[in-house]
């Protein structure tokens, strides 16, 4: 898939793989608070999209920002860790 240089490539694990040519990775990211300065996690769910359907649950996978796909994907898994 052709993307621009400034995509975002992130970490995750799969964490549903029931729709078709489509998975749910969940990334977390540790932040720090501004004001207490103490970190803390955060987890985001991104559908992603699995055009043959090889990555099944508990798969850790890297994914990239891509064109929007549909209303919900912007994301395409590159490999898989």
């Amino acid at each position: 898939m052709n993307t621009s240089k400034n995509s975002k490539i992130l970490k995750g694990v799969v964490v549903s793989d029931k729709m078709a040519k489509t998975a749910v990775v969940e990334v977390k990211q540790y932040k720090k608070h501004p004001r207490y300065n103490r970190f803390y996690m955060t987890s985001k769910k991104y559908k992603v999209h699995d055009e043959k359907g090889e990555f099944h649950v508990g798969d850790k996978v890297v994914i990239k920002e891509v064109r929007p796909i549909s209303k919900d994907k912007h994301f395409a898994i590159v490999e898989k860790i």
